[in-house]
C-alpha cells in the first residue's frame, strides 16, 4: 500500500512553489499527495520567521497533526527551521528538521519514515547556503496560474528581518534555465506566471545580468499567456520594466511594492534603501506611464520609535498615493535583527489600532479603485474551480472577479465590461455576451 503524505505552507508565494516541489518529489517517490486535513503517513511543514504567529501556528499544526495520526512522521523545514532548530526539535512528535539548503534533499538525508525518539536536524550554516533550489508551484486539475522561482537570498540589511540570516545571499537560476522552465508552463497550458524570489527585482546580479533582461526574453516566448512579477522593491522597479510593462500585454499591469512606512525618520531606521519622496516619485510614474495599474503596498506598523506623529503620517502619505491596496503587518520582534535592540517599543494595544487604522484606509483603496473601473474593459483569467456555482478569476491589474460558473471560460482570458458598483461589488458583463457577472472588492 502506498504511503500518503500531507503538505502545509506558512508564509509567502515563494515557500508556496517550494512546498509544490517537494511534494513532487514525494510523487515520484511512489507517495500518494493527501489533503492536510486527512490522516496521513507523513505531514511536511514548509515554515516562516516573519512574525511570531508563524512561529506560533506551526506548533499548533504539529499537534494537529499528531492528533490525526499520532504515529505520522513529522518533518519540519523553512525559515523557522533554518533559524530556530532546537527550538523545533524541542516539539513533541517532531522527527527531522531540515534547513533551507536541505528541503531540496529530502529523500538522499532520510532512509526511511519511521518515527524516531529524537528529532534529526540537518541544518547548514547561514554563509553556506549558497545553493540555488529551483521550483515551481503550479495547480495540476486548473492549470491557470503558476508561480515559477527564479531568485532567492537577500543582501539587504534591513533592521527588522530575518530572512538574509534564513535564506542567505541572493543569488538567482540561471537565465536559460528559467526561459526552459517558463517555457514548460507555457507548453502546458498555464495562461499566467507569477515570477517570485525573496527579492525578485535583485535578478541576474552574480550571471551579469537583471531582471529586465530576462524579462525581454520571457515576453518574445510564443504563446498565450501572461507575466506578474510577484513584488519588487522600490530601488529595483527600473523605468526600463515599467515601460515594458506599459507597452507589452504580456506583462500584468500590476505592481506589489513594498514601502515598510512613510516616516522619514523610521525609514532611515528600518535601513531602507530609498527616501518616501522616491517612493512617492515612483509610484506617480508608474501611474503616469501604465494604463490603470494596480498597485499594492506592504507598510509595517508600530515600530520601534514609531511615535503617534510618525504613524500619522505614513497614514496621510498613504492616503493621498494613488494605490490599490495595503498589506499591513503589525511589527513583531525577531530575534537576532538590529531592531530588537532599539529603544521606544510600541504598546501591542496601540500597534493593534494603528494596524486596524490601516486596514481599513486599505478597504477605501480597494473601493476606490473598483470604482474607478466602472466604464472600463478588464482582462480576465478565470479559474477552473466551481464555488458555490461561481467561477472567480484576475484581471490584469488585479482585480478579482466573480461571475456565474461557465466552464466554457474555464483557463480563458475573457474581456470583461465594468458597469456598476454596489457597496464592495460591481457588475458588468463578459464582452459580446451581456452576461451579468460580479466583481467581488476582495
Amino acid at each position: 500500500m502506498r504511503q500518503t503524505v500531507a503538505l502545509h505552507t506558512l508564509g509567502c508565494k515563494l515557500n508556496f512553489s517550494e512546498t509544490s516541489t517537494i511534494g513532487n518529489e514525494f510523487l515520484h517517490n511512489g507517495f500518494t499527495l493527501v489533503d492536510f486535513k486527512d490522516k496521513a503517513d507523513v505531514y511536511v511543514f514548509n515554515t516562516c520567521t516573519v512574525t511570531q504567529n508563524a512561529e506560533k501556528d506551526c506548533r499548533q499544526l504539529v499537534r494537529k497533526a499528531l492528533k490525526q495520526n499520532p504515529e505520522a512522521y513529522i518533518i519540519v523545514t523553512g525559515c523557522y527551521a533554518q533559524l530556530r532548530p532546537a527550538e523545533i526539535a524541542d516539539i513533541k512528535g517532531v522527527d527531522v528538521i531540515l534547513g533551507s539548503n536541505e528541503k531540496f534533499k529530502l529523500f538522499s538525508l532520510i532512509d526511511n519514515f519511521q518515527k524516531k525518539n529524537l528529532a534529526c536536524i540537518f541544518v547548514s550554516p547561514t554563509e553556506k547556503l549558497n545553493e540555488f533550489g529551483p521550483a515551481h508551484s503550479t495547480d495540476a486539475d486548473n492549470r491557470t496560474r503558476a508561480y515559477l522561482k527564479i531568485q532567492d537570498g537577500c543582501d539587504y540589511k534591513c533592521s527588522f528581518c530575518t530572512i538574509p540570516l534564513a535564506r542567505g545571499l541572493s543569488r538567482s537560476m540561471q537565465p536559460s534555465d528559467v526561459v526552459n522552465q517558463f517555457r514548460h508552463l507555457v507548453d502546458s497550458g498555464y495562461k499566467e506566471i507569477i515570477l517570485t524570489g525573496v527579492n525578485v527585482g535583485d535578478y541576474g546580479k552574480s550571471f551579469s545580468t537583471n531582471l529586465y533582461s530576462l524579462l525581454l526574453r520571457l515576453v518574445n516566448i510564443d504563446g498565450d499567456f501572461r507575466i506578474r512579477i510577484s513584488s519588487i522593491e522600490p530601488n529595483l522597479l527600473s523605468d526600463e520594466i515599467i515601460n515594458l510593462t506599459a507597452e507589452n500585454e504580456k506583462m500584468c499591469k500590476h505592481f506589489h511594492i513594498p514601502l515598510q512606512s512613510g516616516s522619514p525618520k523610521i525609514l532611515k531606521m528600518m535601513r531602507r534603501r530609498y527616501q518616501v519622496e522616491d517612493y512617492s516619485n515612483l509610484i506617480f510614474k508608474c501611474k503616469d506611464k501604465i494604463k490603470e495599474p494596480g498597485i499594492g503596498v506592504d507598510v509595517i506598523v508600530g515600530f520601534p520609535g514609531e511615535t503617534g506623529d510618525d504613524f500619522i503620517q505614513t497614514y496621510n502619505f498613504l492616503k493621498e498615493l494613488p494605490v490599490s491596496y495595503l498589506h499591513v503587518f503589525t511589527y513583531s520582534e525577531r530575534p537576532d535583527t538590529a531592531a530588537v535592540k532599539f529603544d521606544d517599543p510600541v504598546d501591542i494595544y496601540e500597534r493593534r489600532k494603528r494596524s486596524n487604522m490601516l486596514r481599513i484606509l486599505s478597504a477605501k483603496k480597494r473601493y476606490e479603485f473598483y470604482r474607478q473601473m466602472i466604464g472600463k474593459e478588464l482582462e480576465v483569467l478565470f479559474e477552473a474551480e466551481n464555488i458555490s456555482g461561481k467561477i472567480k478569476g484576475f484581471s490584469s491589474n488585479y482585480v478579482r472577479v466573480s461571475l456565474d460558473y461557465n466552464p466554457n471560460i474555464v483557463n480563458k482570458i475573457c474581456p470583461v465590461s465594468i458597469d456598476n458598483i454596489i457597496d464592495n461589488t460591481c457588475s458588468g458583463y463578459i464582452k459580446g455576451t451581456k452576461k451579468s457577472i460580479e466583481l467581488i472588492a476582495s
